[in-house]
């Protein structure tokens, strides 16, 4: 663990390499092994979960650049509201927390609504 990275760091390191789609990069600089992500689409645990939950979001809306529309840290807790609009679907109603600890995401919630096109 890189203890050394402010909860802020790994925020905006986070949200970098999800405009890059650089899943496996975000894993290892910014998730716990043991992270837990709870989803409007269900609960998912550790690196693999991580992969999943990113994998169902490219099937639903396909690759996408995201619009980051309010990014606040405060200590150990982040949240992020998002917006992304790809041929396939748009997103407006993206909604996410983090908890920040020791220069890791140990857990996430995730909301968004996806209305196809």
């Amino acid at each position: 663990m890189d203890a050394s990275r402010s909860a802020e760091q790994v925020f905006l390191d986070h949200l970098e390499r999800a405009q890059q789609g650089d899943v496996e990069g975000d894993l290892r600089h910014n998730f716990s092994p043991r992270c837990v992500l709870l989803t409007t689409y269900g609960t998912f645990r550790g690196h693999d979960g991580v992969r999943e939950a990113a994998a169902l979001l490219e099937r639903q809306i396909g690759p996408a650049r995201y619009v980051y529309v309010t990014r606040v840290c405060e200590g150990e807790i982040a949240f992020l509201e998002w917006s992304a609009d790809t041929p396939r679907a748009s997103i407006a109603d993206g909604a996410d927390s983090f908890v920040i600890r020791n220069g890791k995401i140990v857990a996430m919630t995730i909301h968004y609504t996806v209305q196809a096109k």
